[in-house]
């Protein structure tokens, strides 16, 4: 059976891999997160990762000191390099070939982010895992994670979150929240969800391409959804 979407993108908040508390590396998490790509590899999907820097930083506005933005911004990026090279030994202790490409120049750290390199890498085998965003300040995660499909031609951007999809409010706040199975750029834009930031958003929707929000704590979720089955939330144009 033909795969609908073979070369994939996966978008995680440094967040997801510091556990309940969200900070550092909570090693039963990674351990988790490490058996999902290992098993979707397995099963012939292209896989490559952005994941953000939220556990070691989360930007100027969360600590008591005033710092210039852009700085803020460098510093977010560096936070998920560490986050890239950490992930990257986990899947080649696992036994698989990966890579970490950086938007950001950190020779001996990163290899610069190359649309041909990488998509020779993939077509190697590699798992990819693109750090230090798009390497230039007031672009989120988000946006890089985007670009990074775009640029390597993914089939499919999924973001996975500790939620099994977009509600139509908060679920942890509101009972009566209501999952929302399918969704358009221009909803989610109208209606200000939080799903991704607008721009991000926005490119998807300019290039017509498909983002599934899903839950990464479900072990299972992530396959089903390539394998075809009703998971988590698809935004389409």
């Amino acid at each position: 059976m033909e795969k609908k979407y073979k070369r994939l993108l996966l978008k995680l908040s440094g967040e997801y891999l510091g556990g309940e508390k969200g900070e550092g590396f909570d090693y039963y998490v990674i351990n988790s997160l490490i058996k999902q790509i290992c098993n979707i590899h397995e099963q012939g999907y292209e896989v490559t990762i952005v994941l953000g820097g939220g556990n070691f930083f989360r930007g100027a506005s969360n600590i008591p000191i005033k710092i210039d933005r852009v700085a803020a911004d460098h510093i977010g990026m560096m936070a998920t390099m560490m986050n890239g090279v950490f992930l990257k030994e986990a899947l080649v202790s696992a036994g698989k070939k990966a890579t970490v490409m950086s938007g950001l120049e950190a020779p001996g750290v990163a290899v610069s982010f190359k649309k041909e390199q990488a998509v020779s890498l993939i077509s190697d085998d590699h798992i990819l895992v693109f750090a230090g965003g798009t390497g230039n300040p007031f672009f989120s995660t988000d946006t890089a994670a985007v670009l990074r499909a775009l640029e390597i031609e993914a089939d499919v951007v999924i973001k996975g979150t500790k939620v099994d999809g977009v509600y139509d409010k908060d679920p942890v706040k509101e009972s009566s929240a209501v999952k929302l199975n399918e969704l358009t750029y221009d909803m989610i834009l109208a209606n200000d969800l939080k799903v991704m930031d607008a721009s991000a958003i926005a490119l998807c929707r300019d290039n017509s391409l498909p983002l599934c929000v899903l839950s990464i704590v479900n072990p299972n979720d992530l396959l089903d959804f390539l394998s075809g089955k009703q998971v988590g939330t698809l935004v389409s144009c």
